[in-house]
């Protein structure tokens, strides 16, 4: 979106956030102003690719054109991987008015060139502070300075700020104090006139699910991921939300456990941020991956890249590449999976863990989407019956059996399109034979264009790319069953 239209949704947005009555949308829903996003933004989760779990402090310039350069070359921005977030280290200090002074050695162009030369490639530029006097990696943090850094981020054209958790002078311990502590930046950025998505790294401490939503975009719901798909961590303590220490080192299913009793505090506008996709970054196997992207899609998770772009293999490319599961995660019903059930098991993996668990979630078109996860060390044959399935509607309270046990379920397997490696090498290859960028016509099952057609119109117009493939149905009162892979989903 271009600058001067990107300004003139958000004037729309503030006008509307001010009127107190409620209207019914063109689709009969009822509209609340101000319940939907506090600032109109992200209305979805937001996609992307943060430089951190893959660089950390190792960050320049280069990386991030370079890896935006392959985001378009690799199919990823049309996909909607459109957010380039440069994370912590960029800055050296503050001058005499208070402003930050970006790294003149690593960012010798300034700030303002890579937003420039971002958004002529399509893409968005986000930049990282911290709620404290310093960020983590020891960099000026933000606290004190919330006005000059966000008219900094403002006129840097900056358009969304990750805001993170470190150093904050004891601003911590109940929701109140941090609510007020990350309440000062929101207004801050109000201020400024520029829409930017406010995206909270507090790592779930005083529960952000619980107040963030009227201040922020998106709000991480616990302590920073690392590339494991169930190795438990003494740093990472919590297995359950609330958590009152959520460390770090937290594994996949340890942060997707955690997302179990709050789901129902994901909504449209503000997303439950279960930390950027480790996939491409070496520590699990394929199967893991596509669990790990499949869930943060279901739950609603911004789908944020934390691996190295540039040098993606074929089949991690495909992981991320794969349609059908982004329009899950990129649903207008903006809704997170509920977890039906969980059972310890006794096959048991290198770390002694076994579990096996049904996750389910409703979608804008009526469709409803099950995960089947097996956490055992060796395949599994998993059932989901309707009645389990359907658990909410036939437990809602009314005085007539749910509809959905009496009906005939078709079933399509999201992954059974996944691209293959021989494809994901050509697009990597950057082959100008086969470009990775396609029309909104196009009949590709592994492909898609977003910027061409939304996943919304795209899955109103049964785009071959947004079903996969069917694979089979389930009849009134019956259960669907599979086998399911060691560590994965189905």
């Amino acid at each position: 979106m271009a600058p001067s239209d990107s300004k003139r949704s958000f004037v729309a947005a503030a006008l509307l956030l001010k009127l107190t009555t409620a209207y019914l949308a063109d689709d009969g829903t009822v509209v609340i102003p101000g319940a939907a996003s506090y600032n109109g933004l992200n209305l979805v989760p937001q996609m992307g690719w943060d430089n951190w779990n893959a660089f950390g402090c190792s960050v320049n310039e280069s990386l991030l054109l370079d890896t935006a350069q392959a985001m378009v070359d690799y199919g990823l921005r049309d996909l909607g991987y459109n957010y380039v977030i440069l994370d912590d280290c960029w800055s050296i200090g503050r001058n005499a008015s208070g402003y930050q002074v970006p790294d003149p050695v690593t960012f010798p162009n300034g700030m303002k060139y890579i937003a420039d030369h971002l958004h002529s490639m399509g893409l968005k530029f986000g930049m990282y502070s911290s709620a404290g006097v310093f960020t983590c990696g020891k960099r000026p943090g933000s606290l004190g300075y919330e006005t000059q850094d966000a008219e900094f981020f403002a006129a840097n054209g900056v358009d969304y700020l990750k805001y993170d958790n470190c150093f904050n002078q004891g601003q911590s311990g109940t929701p109140k104090l941090s609510f007020d502590r990350y309440n000062v930046m929101s207004q801050a950025l109000n201020a400024t006139g520029r829409p930017i998505v406010y995206s909270l790294c507090n790592w779930g401490n005083d529960d952000p699910y619980d107040w963030a939503y009227t201040i922020s975009n998106a709000g991480r719901m616990s302590g920073d991921i690392y590339d494991s798909f169930n190795r438990p961590d003494d740093r990472c303590p919590c297995t359950v939300n609330p958590c009152n220490w959520p460390g770090f080192h937290c594994s996949v299913l340890n942060i997707l456990n955690k997302m179990a009793p709050i789901q129902s505090r994901t909504m449209s506008g503000y997303f439950n941020d279960m930390d950027m996709l480790e996939v491409g970054n070496g520590g699990q196997t394929d199967n893991e991956y596509v669990t790990h992207f499949s869930m943060w899609a279901m739950m609603s998770s911004p789908l944020l890249m934390g691996t190295d772009v540039v040098g993606l293999s074929p089949a991690n490319l495909a992981i991320y590449s794969n349609p059908a599961v982004i329009a899950l995660n990129q649903d207008p019903s903006a809704a997170a999976g509920s977890r039906i059930w969980r059972h310890e098991c006794n096959d048991t993996d290198q770390y002694g863990q076994c579990e096996q668990s049904l996750w389910v979630r409703s979608l804008k078109n009526g469709d409803t989407v099950i995960a089947l996860i097996n956490g055992a060390n060796s395949t599994q044959t998993m059932n989901a019956s309707l009645s389990d399935i359907f658990l909410d509607a036939r437990t809602a309270g009314t005085s007539k059996p749910a509809a959905q046990l009496e009906e005939t379920w078709d079933v399509y397997d999201l992954w059974a399109n996944r691209m293959s490696n021989e494809e994901a090498a050509t697009i990597l290859a950057r082959n100008s034979t086969t470009p990775a960028v396609i029309t909104a016509n196009s009949t590709s099952t592994t492909r898609y264009n977003t910027t061409a057609m939304s996943y919304a119109d795209g899955l109103k117009a049964n785009a071959t790319a947004l079903f996969g493939k069917k694979v089979g149905s389930v009849p009134a009162h019956g259960t669907w069953t599979a086998s399911i892979p060691r560590h994965s989903t189905g």
